[in-house]
């Protein structure tokens, strides 16, 4: 039986190194970005985030070591910057930890938290989640999953944030490079159960469910084939590696983007040493 507390994905956490200079960098991309915001001593870190809809975009950095955010350092460590984690929508987060836990897998969470938002118009409220994580070590293809129940959707989804210079509406896919895309793929698809199908090109793809994005998972040979002529220098053999962005006008993008754009079949891209570790292409929505 499919997960019920699981919508599809909310969100991609990119881990980045420094954090400020990241969200100007996205910035310098053409994306609208939020204000900072900063987590709980015990969590350690602070975001950025980019908003789409129904998703949503996370640039997350670690500003104070705590053992919360030792799986997050770690990833840094080995692979350097790009997507660590990846978040679907919880309808009920004590309900899907749950759900897992029956399944025979020790749920992280359910977990409170939340972090101040400064609204448009000056004043002060607050984002608040309940979180749940999978087991650290059920990690597909190297990246990690949990769950968000938004109980404040109204200071995240900010109208005068979900308008960007590059055009970008949503996210398509999240691909993930690995040497074994089946095995991955299979993994994921016994964690949220789904059902793993091929490619053409012999990627193997995850519904995340509903009209979400899909999940992809290749080698990074299918992936440099996929976007011939963009450079994949700074991603690792296993582990985050891009996402596909719908773009609502592909000129207004490649405009936005200027000297980082990067033309390849009917995408437009970001190679991965100009996004912070994460491949971006844009494509026509």
């Amino acid at each position: 039986m499919a997960l019920k507390n699981i919508i599809g994905i909310d969100h991609a956490v990119v881990m980045v190194k420094d954090l400020d200079k990241a969200a100007e960098n996205y910035r310098q991309l053409g994306f609208t970005v939020s204000p900072r915001g900063t987590h709980s001593a015990h969590m350690g870190t602070g975001n950025y985030t980019i908003m789409f809809d129904p998703d949503y975009m996370e640039l997350l950095g670690v500003l104070v070591a705590t053992e919360h955010n030792a799986p997050a350092r770690a990833f840094v460590e080995r692979h350097g910057e790009g997507i660590e984690r990846i978040a679907f929508t919880a309808v009920d987060s004590a309900a899907g930890a749950e759900e897992i836990r029956a399944r025979g897998l020790e749920p992280i969470g359910p977990t409170d938290f939340e972090r101040p938002v400064t609204l448009p118009d000056g004043t002060i409220s607050a984002a608040k989640f309940r979180t749940f994580m999978w087991p650290t070590a059920e990690a597909p293809g190297g990246v990690r999953i949990f769950a968000c129940q938004h109980k404040t959707r109204e200071t995240v989804w900010i109208p005068e944030l979900m308008t960007h210079a590059n055009a970008a509406k949503r996210i398509k896919q999240t691909l993930i490079a690995t040497p074994e895309p089946a095995k991955e793929a299979a993994h994921l698809a016994g964690l949220i159960d789904r059902e793993a199908k091929t490619d053409a090109d012999g990627a193997v793809i995850v519904p995340s469910g509903g009209d979400r994005a899909d999940f992809v998972y290749l080698t990074l040979d299918q992936l440099a084939k996929r976007y011939l002529g963009v450079s994949l220098n700074g991603l690792t053999e296993r582990g985050g590696a891009a996402l596909v962005l719908v773009s609502g006008d592909l000129a207004a993008t490649e405009k936005a983007l200027g000297s980082a754009a990067v033309r390849s079949g009917a995408a437009i891209c970001v190679p991965p040493a100009k996004a912070n570790g994460t491949l971006l292409a844009f494509i026509a929505g």
